[in-house]
């Protein structure tokens, strides 16, 4: 009986010994098909996303890169000391009513005059009611006013005077200068 018991025993410390092998090496095999990644589509780290997000934005055509609060304003090429000619290269010649531009990112937008406070070729987004019931799209092609101001280059008196006037605006940078 007693022989029997030892048996009984060892057996139990045999299977105990079994079953703590298995669990051990069970958990190594997690542990190791957590850190093993054979695959060639990795996953992307959080810092990484960040940054590649960062991008998107960055690169992203119509996000705000900055927001100014200014008067604006409406002005025809024939008005008082204007030449017809826009003050940034490539000097557009505007006598003949034209008063949008043909732009290669954001297509045909309005053209406005700003302060040397926004480098030529630098792309605006603001809201005017009165002009359009969309946001409006402009590209900086002319100077003339002071500070944080706009002055949208208009075919005629009448619609300045009309659709634009004066009022104190905020508006939207969207790109800065020609990059």
């Amino acid at each position: 009986m007693r022989n029997l018991l030892k048996s009984i025993k060892k057996l139990i410390q045999l299977f105990l010994l079994l079953l703590l092998v298995f669990f051990v090496e069970s958990s190594n095999n997690i542990k190791e098909t957590k850190v093993l990644n054979d695959n060639y589509n990795k996953s992307i780290d959080l810092s990484t996303m960040a940054l590649k997000l960062k991008e998107d934005i960055a690169n992203d055509l119509y996000s705000a890169k900055d927001t100014f609060t200014g008067d604006l304003t409406g002005y025809t090429a024939d008005c008082p000391l204007c030449s017809g000619r826009l003050a940034c290269l490539p000097n557009y010649y505007v006598m003949d009513g034209t008063d949008t531009y043909q732009d290669l990112s954001y297509g045909n937008v309005r053209i406005v005059a700003s302060s040397k406070n926004l480098p030529c070729g630098s792309i605006i987004r603001f809201q005017k009611a009165r002009i359009s019931e969309d946001p409006i799209i402009a590209i900086v092609l002319d100077r003339g006013v002071l500070g944080n101001d706009i002055d949208l280059l208009t075919p005629e008196v009448s619609y300045a005077n009309t659709y634009v006037g004066r009022s104190v605006i905020t508006y939207d940078v969207l790109r800065n200068g020609w990059q």
